[in-house]
């Protein structure tokens, strides 16, 4: 089982192909050693290490899909969001502020999160709830007084709140729903 986990762990870290790939390989590569050393628990904490700048490089790919700022307007990236994400039992979060001087407003997106699925019910019901719903694209959105909310895939939950609805909902449009709904967590 331990060497399936590692020869998985060698086959992700070869398909990434970025500057940390090198060092999600030596990681790696050293907790091999270690293995055949050995040192198991060293093995783990290289391991351990190497998920570390793994998720780093999909948090990368995570805040990608935030939109960028249309003319007019600024945005201003939250870098602290993962950290709460640990106390709910983890995931990766991508956050952003966006502002044109007179009006701003927070857009989150959450993945891998285990309560993601628990909401997923109450989002595809929500309407049946009596609960308004907004359409961005193919995407339906909860409307909780402003508050905007929607999964994209299973996996994936998009939060917009602190404007007008229909100033959200032109930024959320160029979220590529298709793609990220495919990121997972």
């Amino acid at each position: 089982m331990f060497k399936l986990a590692l020869a998985t762990a060698l086959s992700l870290a070869a398909l990434t192909g970025t500057a940390q790939a090198d060092e999600v390989t030596d990681t790696i590569n050293s907790a091999l050693e270690a293995y055949n050393e050995g040192d198991i628990q060293y093995a783990l904490e290289e391991l351990e290490f190497a998920k570390q700048l793994m998720n780093a490089m999909k948090l990368e790919v995570l805040v990608g899909f935030l939109p960028e700022a249309p003319d007019g307007w600024t945005r201003e990236d939250n870098t602290d969001m993962n950290a709460g994400l640990a106390f709910m039992g983890g995931g990766l979060g991508a956050e952003a502020e966006y502002s044109d001087g007179s009006q701003s407003f927070t857009l989150t997106i959450t993945a891998g999160n285990p309560m993601i699925a628990a909401m997923a019910g109450m989002l595809g019901n929500a309407g049946a709830m009596g609960i308004p719903m907004v359409r961005v694209g193919r995407e339906k959105f909860m409307n909780q007084d402003g508050e905007l909310t929607g999964l994209s895939g299973t996996q994936v939950l998009i939060q917009a709140d602190g404007a007008e609805v229909d100033t959200m909902v032109g930024i959320l449009e160029m979220i590529d729903f298709k793609e990220l709904g495919n990121f997972g967590g």
